[in-house]
């Protein structure tokens, strides 16, 4: 599951939060459109969706809708539609927050790191021999710390949430790296080895970070 799911046709304003949201340790997903935001979220959920309202597809009120039908994710709506109507009907719709476009990135982030203290209080997880310190980024395999660059740890925390679904290798680089990084998809298998290494698998025979033929990747 990834941390933020942001839904933003502007694709500057969406790259740049994405930007700092990342440098604030977030792993984050960015999607231009209603449709794929709901698609997305069907398959990989989210802790968190920042939502814009002016989509050029679904009605992003209606995305708000679909998303409060099954989950209770926090939904925080960014939009320039500044009337009291949208914004009691956005927060009427289930909306945790309505922030006005356009809006002070450090007061963004901070209203999101409260939304994140408030609703999560896991600082770590767990499986199968491995435990994350999500706060502190530390990792400790079968007993013994080991050090992990950002990227490995971003992944491997990835994986280990998703423990026993299988990921595919494009989402894994767009969440980890983003999908307008200048490193290339071939990278994945570069870091999937490297954390094969430290967590004592043999890629032939692995037992913990398994390769799912013609999808990507699994933790089990």
């Amino acid at each position: 599951m990834t941390d933020i799911l942001i839904v933003e046709d502007d694709r500057e304003l969406s790259s740049l939060l994405t930007d700092f949201l990342r440098a604030e340790g977030y792993t984050v997903s960015a999607v231009d459109s209603g449709d794929r935001a709901l698609q997305l979220f069907e398959r990989y959920g989210a802790k968190l969706v920042v939502l814009d309202i002016n989509l050029p597809d679904v009605n992003g009120f209606a995305v708000c809708s679909k998303l409060r039908e099954n989950a209770d994710t926090p939904i925080l709506i960014v939009s320039c539609r500044t009337d009291k109507e949208d914004k009691l009907n956005g927060l009427g719709l289930g909306a945790d927050d309505y922030i006005e476009k356009p809006y002070d990135i450090d007061i963004l982030i901070a209203k999101i790191k409260g939304i994140f203290k408030r609703r999560y209080q896991q600082e770590m997880i767990s499986a199968d021999g491995v435990t994350l310190n999500l706060v502190d980024k530390t990792a400790v395999i079968d007993g013994v710390p080991v050090e992990l660059p950002a990227k490995e740890f971003e992944l491997l925390a990835l994986l280990v949430e998703n423990k026993g679904k299988a990921l595919r290798k494009e989402y894994l680089f767009n969440t980890v790296w983003g999908s307008d990084s200048d490193s290339e998809l071939q990278t994945i298998h570069v870091h999937i080895n490297r954390l094969r290494q430290k967590l004592g698998d043999d890629p032939k025979q692995a037992k913990r970070l398994l390769t799912v033929w013609g999808v990507g990747y699994k933790f089990v």
